[in-house]
């Protein structure tokens, strides 16, 4: 007679196989899971970028206006009419995403009067340039020997009317800038920036 089976022997005991082949599963789905996180870790530092670059696009408070504004630049009465051109700030509000700063200096301008004879010293169309050099956008400075505008940068050279005088590294003439007198005699200009070293006067936006 065959001996009654034990309690245990009913049982299957899982051989050595077995174990390697559940061992290679939980490895697996580990592994997997691993996978899984570094593609999502890697996509979210894609991501931050790019929402970061949507925001400087879209954010209203960094786009500047694509309309240049009449700014108040000086009073009538300090610009004589000798023909020499002066130089005066742009100052204006500024907003840096979130945070604002009032009145400052975002440019420079030259303005001059068409030389007048006589003692009306105060009469004389008001012309404006902008002082950044159309080459490489340095400020440009007064020669008083040549009686010019001169950048120290690379030696361009324009009259006081903002003609180019040649030879000259710079692509264009000076940029003029639209500007009148208001009724308070203060001087305004129509400040905008322009790209340089191209032979078009093309504005920043």
């Amino acid at each position: 007679m065959s001996e009654p089976s034990g309690k245990n022997s009913s049982q299957a005991k899982p051989s050595p196989g077995d174990r390697v082949s559940a061992g290679d599963a939980v490895g697996g789905r580990r592994a997997f899971g691993a996978e899984v996180l570094a593609l999502v870790c890697g996509g979210l530092a894609t991501l931050t970028p790019v929402a970061a670059g949507l925001w400087m696009f879209l954010d209203p408070l960094r786009k500047r206006s694509a309309a240049a504004e009449f700014l108040p630049v000086a009073q009538a009465s300090s610009i004589p009419a000798d023909g020499v051109p002066r130089q005066f700030p742009v100052v204006a509000d500024r907003l840096d995403a979130w945070t604002g700063f009032a009145s400052e200096p975002i440019g420079a301008v030259y303005l001059c009067r068409q030389k007048v004879s006589g003692p009306e010293q105060g009469s004389g169309e008001v012309q404006a340039f902008s002082a950044t050099c159309p080459h490489a956008g340095c400020f440009v400075e007064i020669d008083p020997v040549e009686k010019c505008f001169r950048c120290p940068c690379h030696n361009s050279k324009f009259t006081f009317d903002g003609s180019m005088v040649a030879p000259s590294p710079s692509p264009r003439a000076m940029d003029a800038l639209e500007c009148r007198i208001e009724k308070n005699g203060e001087v305004v200009v129509k400040w905008e920036n322009f790209y340089t070293g191209i032979a078009g006067k093309v504005p920043r936006l």
